[in-house]
């Protein structure tokens, strides 16, 4: 009897991982640029969804994956987030983009007292709660280490002190902590590789 494989879909149709090998290609013949590749248990497949999908190809391959310069690296189909600080603290603003179209799809704050970390924080579950409602398995895409790691262990790890004046920001890191600590997704989180591709389509600009 073969061995049962899950087959991770970072780029094609839909998206997702994939018990069989017919449902895979469904997602990935004739899909430009697809992503996709096989694993032998569910967990490492899983764990492989969330992560970079060019360390598990590069890995697979042997041979260094296409410059995403070229277009053929970055996943247009995924949503890009981004924060903005005018101060170390202050006024906060964070913003979702689709990257294919370039398009504005939510935009929060000006808040008062802020960081940028917890705004790329906040930007990253804003996106995967709004994707979870219209049961998207869409990526997306941060420049943040440090929020990807805090998304990941569902805690919003600031130093920042609460204050009157930035009541309302907290309230909405609750919320965010609280909505990861309820709800699973499949959305892959991935690290936009700045140096490589450029500011993030999500950027403010206001560097």
């Amino acid at each position: 009897m073969a061995q049962k494989k899950f087959y991770v879909v970072w780029q094609g149709v839909k998206p997702g991982i994939y018990t069989s090998w017919e449902e895979c290609k469904k997602q990935v013949s004739g899909f430009e640029n697809a992503q996709y590749k096989s694993f032998p248990a569910r967990e490492d497949a899983e764990k492989a969804f969330r992560e970079n999908p060019w360390r598990h190809l590069k890995a697979k391959t042997g041979k260094s994956v296409a410059s995403p310069l070229s277009n053929s690296g970055i996943i247009r189909e995924s949503l890009a987030v981004d924060a903005a600080c005018s101060g170390n603290p202050g006024l906060l603003e964070y913003r979702g983009v689709y990257v294919a179209e370039n398009r504005e799809v939510f935009h929060v704050g000006p808040l008062e007292e802020g960081t940028n970390n917890i705004g790329e924080f906040l930007a990253i579950v804003h996106a995967l709660a709004l994707l979870k409602k219209h049961q998207q398995n869409t990526p997306i895409y941060s420049d943040s280490m440090n929020a990807i790691k805090w998304v990941a262990k569902k805690k919003c790890n600031t130093k920042l002190e609460q204050s009157e004046r930035n009541k309302p920001l907290f309230e909405l890191v609750v919320r965010a902590e609280m909505w990861l600590q309820n709800n699973s997704y499949q959305n892959p989180i991935l690290k936009w590789e700045t140096k490589q591709w450029g500011e993030i389509p999500a950027d403010f600009g206001r560097k």
